[in-house]
């Protein structure tokens, strides 16, 4: 009994709700005799997909600042290098590459100059996201109309100037990470590139962390005055977790759009910084506290969450209206609201 205790004690009441959640749904899928090899390959697909939007909030937190409510900033980075790459026709995991590269670059330069912002308004670092977050997905629709360096008739609309709201990705590098070692058991489909890939993420991440550098960062965000004293420069380590988190964005729209075979651009950007929020927070990382574990476990919860909901729901409500889909939204924002509720970390 105090084994069980401690269990839940260390899991806590937030994700214990959410883990019970998503139990009562997988349960549904069996009592209502659903495709089960599909779903787990959908949910092991969608947390590969979205697996670097939940690590980009981890150097944030880490650094201090807290959830980077402007993850749109580092996804138009990665946005604009993916097009590119298809302007120059690179293909396969070149173009990949070529991508994540040129959007790190981009994603380094917009990430320094928001870290210098948020410097200038220390204590207002979320709202400032969030204002940052639509003001510059909407002056980037401005931007996909204006660019005069994109000339590929499968970029531009076929009338008048501006880049399309989709770019496919067929014949470029459509789903080569989702196939890059990919292998059945039964019929689940493991995509092992895009593990591979997060796992490479955490890694690295995991390694920067037990370096001098970032343990000085990890320091300065649990406490600033502490930091100060001993000598580090607490402007310097919030402006370097900036940078971090906004290139993780960038590659992970990449990543992101090679999985679904396209990019989406104008508006599609506008809400994907919450649910990477939600995932970590549903994870167990508070405003100060986030690690590697948070990360994985957050997005494996949400996603096979996000995943079975809407497959369940139209099971249940299977009316021909879309009231399914209804359902599927409420959920899947009740989700987000819900965690965001827990964003001081404490436990009800």
């Amino acid at each position: 009994m105090q084994q069980i205790k401690r269990l839940y004690q260390a899991i806590g009441f937030s994700r214990f709700i959410i883990m019970v959640f998503l139990a009562g749904l997988v349960l549904l899928t069996f009592t209502l005799h659903l495709d089960s090899g599909t779903i787990v390959s959908d949910v092991l697909v969608r947390i590969g997909l979205n697996s670097f939007f939940v690590l980009a909030m981890l150097p944030m937190v880490e650094c201090g600042v807290g959830l980077n409510f402007a993850l749109p900033l580092g996804i138009l980075c990665g946005q604009l290098a993916g097009v590119l790459s298809v302007e120059w026709g690179i293909q396969g995991m070149k173009g990949i590459l070529a991508a994540c590269i040129l959007g790190s670059v981009f994603a380094t330069v917009v990430g320094f100059l928001y870290g210098l912002l948020l410097n200038r308004l220390r204590g207002s670092e979320m709202m400032v996201g969030t204002y940052i977050n639509f003001s510059i997905v909407s002056l980037m629709c401005m931007g996909w109309m204006l660019f005069p360096f994109f000339t590929d008739p499968r970029i531009k609309w076929a009338m008048g100037n501006g880049v399309r709201s989709t770019i496919t990705l067929d014949g470029f590098y459509d789903k080569v990470l989702n196939n890059l070692l990919a292998f059945k058991i039964g019929n689940v489909t493991i995509p092992t590139g895009l593990f591979l890939v997060f796992g490479l993420g955490c890694l690295a991440f995991w390694a920067f962390q037990k370096s001098k550098t970032g343990v000085m960062m990890k320091v300065s965000g649990m406490n600033p005055m502490f930091g100060k004293s001993i000598g580090i420069d607490n402007d310097r380590m919030r402006v370097m977790g900036t940078v971090l988190s906004t290139i993780c964005g960038a590659i992970g729209i990449v990543i992101y759009a090679q999985g679904i075979g396209m990019y989406q651009l104008y508006t599609a950007p506008r809400n994907m910084a919450f649910p990477a929020i939600a995932a970590i927070l549903v994870g167990g990382a508070t405003l100060k506290k986030a690690n590697i574990w948070h990360v994985i476990i957050g997005v494996i919860l949400y996603q096979a969450i996000l995943t079975i909901a809407p497959v369940v729901s139209a099971q249940l409500i299977d009316d021909g209206s879309s009231l399914s889909e209804i359902a599927r939204v409420i959920i899947c924002n009740g989700v987000i609201l819900y965690a965001l509720t827990k964003i001081d970390g404490r436990k009800i």
